[in-house]
């Protein structure tokens, strides 16, 4: 039985308790939150409903003054054109104006318009005469969709008699961008738009009410803004549009809760919220859950310690220990075998066919005579010198493994610049490896030498696999043993010539 069977009980063991300590632990906070939940039901949602419809209502108002402001900062840099005289006294209709006259005066308008078009995203900033004809920016998307009517229906978007100006969305059920029209003379409009996404920044919704839904709406109840997908320019939904009631009001029934503004004069902001989700908030029940989960924590952590006192000794040490006691060969603190072989496998399915290895194959030259004449304890005191050698002559990125009683192997993972071929680099490594087993004598009188035989083979060039690479240094190591021994020598896969 090798050392990994015996101590796969042990494993076992530590893997039961550790799954016992988990189920604990996680019938434990079970029972912890039904007892919240038995809590929870103890508890009336009145409170809850009255605080969130409280919330809701000031957000609604705040989102009103959020419109109404923002609205109210595009009419002032709307009025900042009139900063400029012209903008106001100009009259392209005028059939007495001068053309040079003219040029001049659009020119020191549309400088005015423009400079104050790059202070916002505005889509159109600009004055449009009774004739249609236009000065400043007015986009090619708002000439084509008033076409001929440009003017008269710009004009007739003023509802504010009193100021001389109005707001517009949805014309011709284009609700991609919201107007503002403000009349300078009878047969001059200066007209600003930007986009209803624009709106977002206004419509800001806490995360405290994350599930509520936000919408800006006209007269109609199209949608102008909607803080759910794709529903602009579509008109309010009905099972909501039912419950309005008008002006700065709250509604609340077993479907939802709904609070409406008028902001405008002309515009509602409508805020709507599922009653189903409002429930299942529990806010109220947060301490009890707090305290609850803390008593479970605690009791956990206490059942924990029980479980850990069960595992004697440290336990990551021991699975550490056992693990390694799986992997590595206690001879000569090397690989063994089978882990040799396993991690050389994986490594060489993960490189690249332009990645470079190379499986050294190691045989040790007249080690039976040591074991034959001085003993078998005396053999193990060689190995393990070998173990070091190996340790010493390799960098730690490369794999060192025991195969065989006298029989090593190297997975060459590394590689230095300063050489002008992986070979060479290789070759360097072998040689190295051949002298430091020429300095090693064994026995007082230096009878028995202990020298290494060593064969070679390349990745991908002899092999991508661990036994293509293994059959092949094999090959290489057999052709080192009939040169003479105390060499190395590489596979060649011409006629299976050795170099």
């Amino acid at each position: 039985m090798t050392n990994q069977e015996r101590n796969t009980p042990n494993l076992k063991n530590i893997k039961f308790l550790r799954i016992s300590m988990i189920i604990g632990y996680t019938l434990i906070i079970t029972v912890a939150i039904l007892s919240v939940s038995v809590l929870a039901v103890k508890k009336t949602d009145d409170t809850l409903k009255d605080k969130v419809s409280s919330m809701a209502t000031s957000l609604n108002v705040q989102m009103k003054i959020n419109i109404e402001n923002y609205l109210s900062r595009m009419e002032t840099i709307a009025t900042l054109a009139f900063a400029t005289p012209e903008a106001y006294t100009y009259d392209a209709t005028c059939s007495g104006n001068d053309e040079y006259t003219a040029l001049n005066t659009e020119k020191i308008i549309s400088d005015k318009l423009y400079s104050l078009c790059i202070m916002e995203n505005f889509v159109d900033y600009g004055i449009v005469y009774r004739n249609n004809h236009t000065v400043g920016k007015i986009s090619n998307g708002t000439s084509l969709l008033f076409g001929a009517n440009l003017f008269n229906d710009l004009n007739a978007m003023i509802n504010r008699k009193r100021s001389g100006d109005g707001w517009c969305a949805g014309y011709n059920d284009d609700f991609r961008r919201i107007y503002y029209v403000k009349k300078i003379h009878e047969n001059a409009l200066l007209v600003i738009s930007f986009y209803a996404t624009e709106l977002e920044s206004v419509f800001d919704n806490p995360e405290n009410l994350s599930d509520m839904s936000i919408r800006l709406t006209d007269s109609n109840y199209n949608i102008i803004y909607s803080s759910v997908n794709n529903e602009v320019g579509k008109l309010l939904p009905y099972d909501i549009m039912n419950r309005i009631n008008y002006n700065s009001e709250t509604l609340m029934d077993s479907q939802y809760l709904i609070t409406t503004n008028i902001c405008n004069e002309q515009w509602y902001v409508i805020c709507s919220i599922p009653t189903p989700v409002i429930i299942k908030e529990k806010n109220e029940m947060q301490y009890y859950i707090i305290m609850t989960a803390l008593i479970a924590i605690l009791l956990a952590g206490l059942f924990s310690i029980w479980l850990s006192i069960r595992l004697t000794g440290n336990v990551q040490e021991v699975v550490s220990n056992l693990n390694t006691k799986a992997h590595i060969d206690q001879l000569t603190g090397i690989l063994n075998k089978i882990s040799f072989e396993e991690f050389t496998q994986n490594r060489l399915n993960n490189s690249l066919p332009i990645e470079n290895h190379a499986l050294i194959l190691i045989d040790l030259d007249n080690f039976k005579g040591v074991n034959d004449t001085l003993g078998h304890a005396y053999g193990d005191e060689v190995l393990a010198k070998v173990g070091s050698i190996l340790r010493g002559t390799f960098s730690t990125e490369d794999f060192l493994g025991r195969i065989g009683g006298d029989e090593f192997c190297v997975l060459i993972n590394s590689y230095s610049d300063s050489y002008k071929s992986y070979k060479d680099f290789v070759s360097a490594k072998c040689e190295e490896l051949c002298k430091a087993f020429r300095n090693n004598y064994t026995g007082d009188d230096g009878k028995y030498k202990i020298s290494a035989s060593i064969g070679a083979s390349m990745f991908p060039e002899d092999g991508v696999s661990f036994e293509m690479l293994y059959s092949c240094a094999d090959k290489a190591l057999y052709h080192s043993k009939n040169k003479g021994k105390d060499t190395y020598t590489f596979f060649d896969w011409e006629a299976e010539n050795i170099e």
